[in-house]
């Protein structure tokens, strides 16, 4: 007798069982799923985000491989033509998830470990805050090291005019 009051005493005092409605209702939301409503980002957006990030990195000369560059560049020659901002830069997004793989041009002088730390840190606070999604992975691919020598002349001065006779 004393072993089934030990036992009614154990079963009184545990919790009732949860019903599965009320712990699903209990569960957090991300900040872009809250109760009244949800919020979706494009994955332009991270990649403007992301772009705009990696032009304040000291040490990134530029973003994208060098194809794109060109093509970047003669996009902004033509009146009324847009140039891609995000060329170089891949997203694959969920809904309270981002990964992003970064293609960047290091400036020669500059740590390419260095660099890439100061771009997956940078890109993962920046993305994060402005978005709200947890950024798992920044991966980079260094495409090119710009050295001095490469700089473009001055379109207005002479000696590019010289070259284009």
């Amino acid at each position: 007798m004393a072993q089934n009051t030990e036992q009614t005493r154990k079963q009184d005092s545990q919790e009732p069982p949860k019903d599965p409605q009320d712990s699903a209702s209990q569960e957090k939301h991300g900040p872009l799923r809250t109760d009244r409503g949800t919020t979706t980002i494009d994955d332009q957006v991270v990649q403007k985000i992301a772009a705009a990030t990696l032009e304040q990195v000291k040490g990134v000369h530029a973003i994208g491989t060098a194809a794109r560059r060109a093509l970047n560049s003669l996009a902004e020659r033509i009146p009324g033509a847009s140039t891609n901002v995000s060329g170089g830069i891949g997203v694959e997004k969920g809904e309270e998830q981002a990964v992003l793989d970064l293609v960047i041009v290091v400036e020669y002088g500059h740590s390419i470990v260095d660099v890439s730390r100061d771009v997956r840190e940078s890109v993962i606070a920046e993305v994060e805050h402005a978005t709200g999604l947890e950024v798992l992975e920044v991966n980079i691919e260094v495409s090119d090291v710009h050295l001095p020598s490469e700089d473009d002349p001055d379109p207005d001065s002479d000696d590019a005019r010289d070259d284009l006779r």
